[in-house]
């Protein structure tokens, strides 16, 4: 009996372990993707990162992430890695639960050997020769008088024989919308106020919540005088004087609409003067760019 016992023993053991060891050799092998991206910040509300390679057309997730750094290694499966032609990185919504990147592609790029070199010219747009204009005015307050026009701005160039467009954009790719911000200041803190966001510089943009009830120029742009946000009160913190103007770029539907995404390809200073001036604002050059590697 006791010879019996002992075999039994000795036979579950043997089979745990072969068990054991074919469960380790079915595992699909991996190497490494490793992310070197600089530019990124992390996301709020939520929101996520999410890595995608391009395997026979189709894209395949390489995880999600939201803390950055300038070096980020992914386990991914072996074969698929091999295969990969290209990568991109998508910015994905909070409590996502779509198997595939959203319309919100960040950066991307094809691989040249075990390399791919990513930015955001092929998926989102070319920021190279962007500029951009605006006046302080008021025009939906008060039309036709000039005693209040530090209380507006507006995305318009009127220093010509007649108004222009003040943006030179590029269009954007399907998941992306410029947005207009004023960072105004109280009490030491910094409180930005979106002026709507857009796709064409020639027309409206999408919401006015601030502005009076005279029309607007068929331009991007915010009268402060009504609604204030939290924080602040209009028209008396609406003051754009000296105030930092940025145009941003937004994923779109846009999951933090309180603050700025960090892609700002245009930002500058209102002046001390309001319309007819002038401002300008510059590039930033702050696209995100890198590299991807397959090791």
């Amino acid at each position: 009996m006791m010879i019996r016992k002992s075999l039994l023993l000795s036979a579950f053991i043997l089979g745990a372990i072969i068990t054991s060891c074919s469960g380790d050799d079915d595992a699909p092998p991996t190497s490494n993707l490793t992310i070197e991206i600089v530019g990124l910040e992390a996301l709020t509300n939520g929101a996520n990162y999410e890595g995608w390679i391009v395997v026979e057309g189709e894209p395949l997730s390489t995880g999600k992430f939201n803390e950055v750094s300038n070096s980020m290694v992914f386990a991914v499966n072996a074969d698929n890695l091999e295969k990969a032609t290209e990568f991109i990185l998508s910015v994905e919504p909070p409590n996502d639960a779509d198997p595939g990147p959203s319309k919100s592609k960040l950066v991307s790029g094809s691989f040249n050997g075990n390399v791919a070199q990513v930015s955001v010219n092929s998926v989102i747009a070319d920021f190279s020769s962007i500029s951009g204009k605006f006046v302080m005015a008021t025009p939906t307050d008060n039309p036709g008088t000039s005693d209040n026009d530090e209380f507006g701005i507006w995305f318009e160039d009127p220093s010509g024989i007649q108004t222009v467009p003040g943006l030179n954009l590029e269009p954007l790719a399907d998941g992306w919308k410029y947005e207009g911000w004023v960072i105004f200041e109280k009490n030491g803190t910094q409180i930005p106020v979106s002026t709507g966001t857009f796709s064409d510089v020639g027309n409206f943009d999408d919401a006015s919540p601030y502005s009076g009830n005279g029309s607007a120029p068929n331009y991007p742009g915010e009268d402060f005088l009504n609604s204030a946000p939290q924080g602040l009160t209009f028209p008396t913190d609406g003051d754009v004087r000296g105030k930092t103007v940025v145009i941003s770029v937004e994923p779109s539907p846009d999951y933090d609409q309180s603050t700025p995404f960090f892609l700002k390809p245009l930002s500058g200073t209102a002046g001390q003067v309001t319309a007819p001036q002038v401002n300008s604002i510059a590039p930033t050059n702050n696209a995100p760019f890198g590299r991807v590697l397959k090791e």
